[in-house]
């Protein structure tokens, strides 16, 4: 694995990503799934720049309480900016196979796109039970990657930017155990759904826009290919959408249990 690194840019760049219409409907339905409420207690593991933070606090209000936790610093300063002003909101460093709450401090918790890249995930599920109150509700999100697909005329070089892509995985295609790995920690999965982006045109509100210049930056010098072989695969898609044939669209799995 070669995680990625979120520097001050990168922070910036996964941001306006999430900021897309894509990814805002998809937190509505997290948000939806997730049902919090008045008062509860709330843990976001792999809070990033905070977009879900701050709806968890708003539907909680001051007398609840929500903890953000994330190990990227630049990460944390932008979530503390956007959770600026609701003292209820906690933002903190750490991950999740180490947990720093105590048993059974919250009522729910919620993880989107962080647990494809944990290596130990018998650890990092037994924290989630371990910090969720006994019938506290989590809701887990990661995406398989074997569902992308982004219409492309050169097949082999976007094969092998995939591959080099999915470097950064730990599991990449963790959707498939996950609702096992729940049960083996102490969940009842009490709900499977999944969430597809769809972008069958490109312009730079879409999810793909902002992933496909992630991609190209992530694969150069990986697995042989070269700036030239990114650049050349951007540009074979951007010409699909010239042409009027762009299509993207990738599947993420919404898991929810009950811990026991």
């Amino acid at each position: 694995m070669a995680p990625l690194e979120f520097g001050d840019a990168a922070a910036r760049r996964v941001e306006r990503a999430y900021a897309t219409p894509d990814v805002v409907a998809q937190r509505a339905q997290v948000m939806e799934l997730l049902g919090p409420q008045q008062g509860e207690r709330v843990l976001d593991i792999g809070s990033g720049p905070g977009y879900l933070v701050a709806s968890v606090a708003d539907a909680v209000g001051p007398s609840g309480a929500v903890h953000g936790l994330d190990p990227s610093a630049p990460m944390n300063t932008l979530a503390r900016t956007r959770t600026a002003g609701r003292p209820w909101v906690h933002i903190d460093e750490g991950d999740a196979v180490a947990l720093p709450y105590p048993d059974g401090t919250f009522d729910a918790a919620v993880s989107t796109q962080v647990y494809e890249y944990v290596a130990d995930m018998p650890r990092a599920l037994a924290e989630l039970r371990r910090v969720l109150r006994p019938g506290g509700r989590a809701l887990v999100l990661d995406t398989d990657w074997d569902s992308l697909v982004w219409h492309t005329r050169d097949r082999e070089l976007h094969q092998q930017v995939i591959a080099a892509w999915e470097e950064h995985l730990v599991h990449p295609r963790l959707p498939r155990t996950l609702a096992g790995l729940l049960r083996r920690a102490g969940f009842e999965v009490t709900g499977q759904r999944v969430v597809v982006l769809f972008n069958p045109q490109l312009h730079a509100q879409t999810f793909s826009a902002s992933m496909m210049e992630l991609v190209a930056e992530f694969v150069t010098g990986r697995q042989g290919l070269t700036a030239e072989d990114a650049q050349a695969w951007l540009a074979d898609l951007r010409a699909r959408a010239d042409e009027g044939d762009y299509l993207f669209s990738l599947n993420r799995y919404v898991f929810l249990a009950t811990a026991v």
